[in-house]
């Protein structure tokens, strides 16, 4: 007789519902694989701030590389690869991260809590089957070597709990999973103290010649970058006076590779604050002007040739102090010059050269980085100095619009050669160009971070929470007893939540405490 199988019925999977794909999604949110997948992508997010150049912080080098790019350049900036840090994208990934590790450290903190309340759990009834085990005899009855196990234990800081008459528990390296939490709890206030400086920080960056000063304007910055919440007309407005900018170089044992190499760099000013309040400080490279509302770092100096451009008439259209930026250790520096005051538009562009020398084949370069034989080398262009209105660097002359300057027989571009009280006639009877002399520069970088406490404290947080939890071994102990006659039989076991190579060893010293002291 042929069987007959019934059809099997249709599994009817249950509906989750609005209120279920919500905590089901809050789960995977709050999972440690979602989290450590955020940090993942919120590290690779943030490689184009460091491959492109950001508009915040460096405009007129973001505005030149669109434009030399002229079909990537407008994709990527609409992509925010030039506002990388501001970009919505990468703020959402920081918030999703933000708030993932808010969802794991809760209820993590609510079992840690709830596991300190209690007690350390019953022993097993095959401590053989654990990872570490001992044995030994020792001569009582139980309740003696019950109360001596505690006692070894509790001397080891353990928490010790008995469930009956014939076993001891205990458990330690509660503070592992404490600085767990510490850990990410302060990745948490990391992340908070890093967003409260971009949201109401600001940092700036100014160049000033020794002699002269500036105020802590919006306008007098050479750049401004101002967080979303700042208001600039709150701006504390300090003022600071350069009275000197000095740097010391070896010049012993030419040939050295020493030689050349700076001691020290300094810059001493004068510093009014917005309450009134004066002194006098020197700024260094690792000791920057602390003020109420903005801390000033020295980043850097050089050398600004003081030049006066005049026309055919005698009347000043360029006058004073330009930096240059120094392109190797010697200070062979680059600069630009740009008389915009002129009918026709015009500038120049070259090196200074602290210490001037002629090489067969660098052509002129600077032996040495101090003023011993400085010299000013320059090409002059003319033509509009500020195509299309776009932001362009102080050092540098943007020639897509201007044409360069010939000798009078047109045969080779203009070329200055001029040292210090040295002058020359521009030609077309466009006036004249003379070098009055030199001014050491300071470059200055000033920055409002309200969030930086916070963020230092929980650095340091995370780093206690990360050794903690990388040193401390969380360990049950479990203890034994089963009495023989006038023997008890004692059995010691452990386990731990990690590797844990030491475990037999703790194991093995404690059973050999407990049979040596129940002995004595």
């Amino acid at each position: 007789m042929a069987r007959t199988t019934r059809p099997a019925p249709d599994v009817t999977q249950p509906k989750l519902g609005p209120i279920g794909y919500l905590r089901w999604g809050w789960r995977q949110l709050t999972s440690m694989r979602t989290a450590l997948f955020l940090l993942l992508l919120l590290a690779i997010g943030a490689v184009p701030g460091s491959v492109f150049p950001q508009r915040s912080q460096d405009p007129a080098r973001t505005a030149d590389w669109i434009a030399r790019h002229e079909t990537t350049g407008p994709t990527l900036d609409k992509l925010g690869a030039f506002e990388v840090y501001s970009s919505p994208w990468f703020s959402a990934i920081y918030l999703l991260l933000f708030i993932s590790l808010i969802g794991c450290i809760l209820p993590r903190t609510a079992v840690h809590w709830k596991a300190l309340r209690s007690k350390p759990p019953r022993a097993p009834k095959r401590l053989a089957r654990l990872e570490a085990h001992a044995d030994g005899e020792v001569d009582g009855d139980l309740a003696e070597v019950r109360a001596a196990a505690t006692a070894v234990l509790r001397r080891r800081r353990y928490r010790v709990a008995s469930h009956d008459d014939a076993s001891v528990s205990a458990e330690k390296g509660y503070l592992k999973e404490t600085g767990n939490l510490v850990f990410h709890t302060a990745l948490v206030t990391l992340i908070i103290g890093i967003a409260v400086g971009y949201l109401w920080g600001w940092k700036a960056d100014i160049i000033v010649p020794s002699g002269e000063s500036f105020v802590s304007t919006v306008t007098r910055y050479d750049t401004f970058a101002p967080g979303p919440f700042v208001d600039a007309s709150s701006m504390s407005p300090f003022a600071i006076d350069v009275k000197k900018m000095s740097a010391d170089f070896n010049d012993r044992k030419p040939g050295a590779t020493t030689f050349g190499q700076p001691r020290d760099f300094e810059a001493l000013v004068d510093v009014t604050e917005a309450d009134g309040n004066s002194f006098t400080d020197s700024i260094k490279v690792n000791h920057p002007l602390e003020m109420k509302g903005a801390t000033v770092f020295l980043l850097g100096n050089g050398y600004a040739p003081v030049v006066t451009v005049k026309d055919k008439e005698g009347e000043v259209l360029y006058q004073g102090a330009t930096a240059f930026l120094a392109q190797d250790g010697n200070y062979r520096s680059t600069g630009a010059i740009k008389v915009g005051a002129a009918k026709e538009q015009f500038g120049f562009v070259g090196l200074f050269l602290p210490t001037a020398y002629i090489d067969p084949d660098q052509g002129p370069i600077s032996v040495f980085p101090d003023t011993r034989s400085p010299a000013l080398a320059m090409s002059m262009y003319t033509g509009e100095l500020y195509p299309n209105g776009r932001p362009q660097s102080v050092f540098t002359l943007d020639t897509a619009s201007m044409k360069k300057v010939e000798t009078k027989d047109g045969k080779d571009a203009l070329r200055l050669w001029l040292q210090p009280g040295e002058g020359a006639t521009l030609p077309d009877g466009m006036g004249t160009i003379t070098f009055d002399g030199i001014e050491r520069y300071a470059g200055f970088s000033v920055r409002h971070d309200p969030g930086k406490g916070l963020t230092l404290w929980s650095a340091l947080a995370a780093l206690a929470g990360l050794i903690t939890t990388l040193t401390i071994k969380r360990r049950r102990v479990f203890v034994r007893l089963v009495q023989v006659g006038e023997v008890v039989r004692v059995e010691v076991a452990g386990m731990s939540k990690d590797d844990d190579e030491g475990i037999l060893g703790v194991v093995q010293e404690i059973r050999d405490e407990l049979v040596g002291e129940s002995r004595t």
